[in-house]
């Protein structure tokens, strides 16, 4: 039966032996907490991602786009589409939108201006944003007045009564709101005919797309289906996705750069479990005498295997901590994302995230120290005291 007060004695001696090798334990887990802060990294960008772009079985926004066009500066529709839109089967919503972005290529600062009608801003946005300074009738006083979102807000630093131009797009921050979604928390709503007109265009012209809420999940696709018929012969032809598929095939350069990254994730594994390997191995070889004194004082071989396995959890577990922490805290306080023709990934640390990245390199750090463990407990005492 295994006694607990023998393992945590064990395990205590086991750690203190660690200390004994100073520049080799610094010099360990500084490794294993660069590829811990990798792999945390890693985590972050695929649940941004996830976020952004996998679909799910409530969602009722369909994003109706001009067919065969990527960057909102390609896509025109007639603004007049939308009274055509209202009247299809299922459309409970319908609000069209002028986008317009400071870079349509994969990119970590892109601002995206949305431009809406004053009644859509009213109607739709109040029900899905919340305001946090200023207000929504502030927005609508003003001509050049946006409701920045606190994600693009917190990333530049903007404050109600800010001015700030891009795109060739000069605003004045009359909100800041959060919201659910990753579009909305990083896009900067103005009123379309402002919009239209700062971009050279015709007020009531041409949109860039529609955002359409339908009544029922279900009928999500038939509703597509249904709006793309009916402008199939039109002078400009539609395609109509839901919001996260529309947003996975716009962010296709980041979902490929989010699957590279996985690849890193493995190697920092990888280098985790190398790491706490050597530093096991090389350990053993100058304390080969030490374990036989052990041995020959009454600790039994699941005694010293113990002792090895909680020297390699210590490594691991400090090194995660050291690397999984300074990640979330870099990420916290960096605000960073991608992205792609018009479409934002945050990359948001959370604890699920730092859980997970400490887990792995405990889990794979024990494991590396398991065979070694194995051998130097079956070690005899006179083996280990010519070995030394």
């Amino acid at each position: 039966m295994i006694d607990l007060n023998v393992l945590v004695r064990s395990g205590a001696l086991a750690l203190r032996m660690l200390m004994r090798s100073r520049v080799r334990l610094v010099l360990t887990v500084l490794g294993i907490a660069t590829a811990s802060f990798l792999f945390t990294a890693e985590r972050s960008v695929r649940d941004g991602v996830r976020e952004a772009t996998q679909a799910s079985a409530q969602e009722t926004r369909l994003i109706v786009y001009r067919a065969n066009r990527f960057c909102p500066f390609t896509s025109r529709v007639p603004e007049a589409y939308v009274d055509e839109i209202a009247r299809i089967d299922g459309v409970a919503s319908v609000a069209p939108m002028q986008i317009a972005v400071s870079n349509c290529r994969a990119s970590l600062d892109v601002i995206v201006f949305r431009g809406v009608r004053a009644i859509d801003a009213e109607r739709i946005l109040a029900k899905r944003l919340r305001i946090k300074e200023g207000s929504l009738a502030d927005f609508l006083a003003r001509g050049d007045g946006a409701l920045v979102g606190s994600a693009l807000a917190e990333r530049r630093n903007l404050r109600v009564g800010d001015r700030f131009n891009s795109a060739g797009v000069t605003v004045t921050v009359a909100g800041i709101a959060d919201a659910d979604g990753p579009q909305d928390r990083n896009a900067c709503y103005v009123q379309l005919p402002f919009l239209q007109s700062a971009l050279g265009g015709i007020i009531g012209g041409e949109v860039t797309q529609f955002e359409v809420e339908v009544s029922d999940p279900s009928e999500l696709q038939a509703v597509a289906a249904a709006i793309d018929r009916r402008f199939a012969n039109d002078r400009a032809p539609t395609s109509t996705r839901s919001e996260r598929a529309f947003a996975a095939r716009a962010a296709e350069d980041i979902v490929t750069i989010s699957r590279f990254a996985g690849l890193l994730a493995y190697g920092a594994l990888a280098a985790i479990f190398a790491l706490v390997a050597n530093a096991i191995v090389l350990s053993l070889e100058g304390r080969a005498r030490e374990f036989a004194i052990l041995q020959s004082i009454g600790f039994r071989a699941p005694s010293i295997a113990w002792m090895i396995l909680v020297e390699a959890a210590g490594l691991s577990l400090c090194g995660a901590l050291i690397g999984a922490g300074t990640a979330q805290l870099v990420l916290t306080f960096g605000h960073f994302g991608l992205g792609a023709e018009g479409v934002l990934v945050e990359f948001r640390p959370s604890l699920a995230g730092l859980t997970t990245s400490m887990l792995a390199s405990l889990l794979v750090g024990v494991a590396a120290g398991f065979v070694p463990a194995i051998l130097a407990s079956r070690r005899g005492i006179a083996e280990g005291t010519r070995l030394a």
